[in-house]
């Protein structure tokens, strides 16, 4: 898989490790930044991630914050996305079968190496079920309130 990823301030370390696990298991990484721990506005990492994985359709994107809440909230903004915020492995694979996800999200201050990797794991067996939930995810991208 293609993987673009993103933090800000709150989560650069988790954020360097999961690049590293991705990479270890074969996957492509576009680290987006940011590169330290200076203050940044979790919104611009999230537009960044979320225009890299509309550009590139087969590819997925990760947001990393303190608690993965507000980058889930920005992501969400943009049509064509659909981001999970997860903090287990079931929820990952939840949003990946019946959500078709393409944005996974976590925080660093809830979510510790370990759980990562399970997430992470979990995220990359999934795939869509498509069936019944094909309806359902097309009434989430029909939104545009």
């Amino acid at each position: 898989m293609k993987f673009y990823i993103a933090t800000d301030h709150a989560g650069v370390d988790l954020k360097d490790y999961t690049v590293e696990l991705l990479m270890e298991k074969g996957h492509e990484v576009i680290d987006l930044g940011p590169f330290d721990k200076e203050r940044v506005d979790y919104p611009d990492y999230a537009i960044k991630v979320c225009r890299a994985v509309l550009d590139d359709k087969e590819s997925q994107g990760i947001l990393i914050c303190g608690s993965g809440i507000g980058m889930s909230m920005a992501a969400n903004r943009h049509s064509g996305i659909r981001a999970a915020l997860c903090h287990d492995a079931y929820s990952a694979t939840v949003a990946r079968g019946h959500n078709d996800a393409n944005v996974l999200c976590f925080g660093e201050r809830i979510v510790g190496k370990g759980v990562a990797e399970s997430i992470i794991d979990a995220w990359c067996a999934g795939s869509f079920e498509g069936g019944r939930h094909i309806q359902r995810v097309a009434k989430i991208e029909a939104i545009h309130a």
